[in-house]
């Protein structure tokens, strides 16, 4: 599942497809009605990529969400956008029972579950691991059992203190003085 193209704008409904760029902007399609439109930089925009849901430990990441609602769903839509708070706040305890109640409110379950669905109905969520966040996570591991290793092994030297310097030494090399004189204008003659 790739999301890095899908956007969603603040004060827009839906979510958008980015398909390049204009001069005044991001040229993106709806995703609900197929519609070109151009997203000015003045719009709130955010790539789904970037979103996360609060929990009590760690933020969890949009995309890594949609896939266990999929997974728990088994690839079935979400219930309506439109059901009352109560119904959504349980069907966010049964598909991420860590979530922050405090500070996820309704109406981001809404929009997660309008979300869900819609991508669901392009099908634009699966439940396949991304090859390229695979080769990245496995990267970054052993990035930082490299860094560990090289720490562990290395000693800083320790800093040897500066010479004085007299502040004479100082003014003696500073840079010839500036002129005073000021340009004339054309019109002064």
């Amino acid at each position: 599942m790739d999301l890095k193209k899908i956007l969603a704008v603040s004060g827009r409904p839906g979510l958008y497809q980015s398909i390049g760029q204009s001069p005044r902007g991001i040229v993106a399609e709806s995703l609900l009605d197929g519609k070109k439109v151009t997203l000015f930089s003045h719009e709130r925009i955010s790539a789904l990529e970037e979103i996360s849901i609060f929990t009590h430990e760690d933020d969890v990441k949009l995309k890594d969400v949609l896939k266990i609602i999929f997974q728990k769903l088994e690839g079935k839509p979400a219930l309506s956008p439109k059901s009352s708070g109560n119904e959504l706040r349980t069907f966010m305890a049964e598909m991420l029972p860590d979530y922050d109640a405090e500070r996820v409110y309704d109406s981001d379950i809404k929009r997660l579950v309008s979300w869900y669905n819609l991508l669901l109905e392009k099908n634009l969520v699966d439940n396949e691991p991304d090859e390229e966040q695979e080769a990245q996570d496995a990267d970054n591991q052993e990035d930082k059992s490299a860094v560990k290793e090289e720490t562990k092994t290395e000693k800083k030297p320790k800093p040897q203190p500066k010479s004085p310097t007299s502040k004479a030494s100082k003014a003696t090399t500073s840079a010839a003085p500036k002129p005073t004189q000021r340009k004339t204008s054309p019109r002064a003659k």
